[in-house]
């Protein structure tokens, strides 16, 4: 079977990617929320209104994972998209009618200095609304290899 996707060699920094959307509810944050992060915020709409988020929010991590949903659809990587580190924050949370999407773009493609047929690729990656508002900022550092070893 032959692996489809992106190599090293096609990426290029400045490469963007978007992805599909994903339709949030206050259904899916509860069920997240419930099994992983089970702060009132996040499970009780009535007592999230006295929180510092005024209302139910998402938890951060519910929204890492739709990104990681979003990213695996829409970074065609071959080999799949293998992190090797990052940073992520969250500048506003993500709310129950939010529609999500992913803008993905190359910023620095760094090469192996011992394993000539790989590189770190630091791509950012920004989680938006509906109304382009960034609800996560990730930049990750992803393995990426070449198609054959020269």
């Amino acid at each position: 079977m032959v692996e489809q996707g992106l190599y090293l060699d096609d990426l290029k920094v400045g490469d963007t990617f978007i992805s599909e959307k994903y339709y949030l509810s206050t259904e899916k944050i509860k069920s997240y929320a419930l099994e992983f992060d089970p702060q009132v915020f996040h499970c009780d709409e009535n007592l999230a209104e006295d929180t510092f988020f005024k209302g139910l929010a998402a938890s951060g991590w519910h929204t890492a994972s739709i990104t990681m949903k979003l990213l695996t659809e829409s970074l065609p990587f071959a080999h799949g998209v293998i992190g090797a580190g990052g940073e992520i924050n969250w500048p506003r949370p993500t709310r129950p009618t939010d529609v999500l999407y992913v803008k993905s773009i190359i910023k620095e493609i760094k090469p192996s200095k011992s394993k000539p047929n790989q590189a770190l690729v630091v791509v950012e990656s920004e989680t938006l609304n509906q109304h382009n508002e960034v609800c996560q900022k990730l930049t990750a550092k992803l393995l990426s290899f070449k198609e054959s070893e020269d």
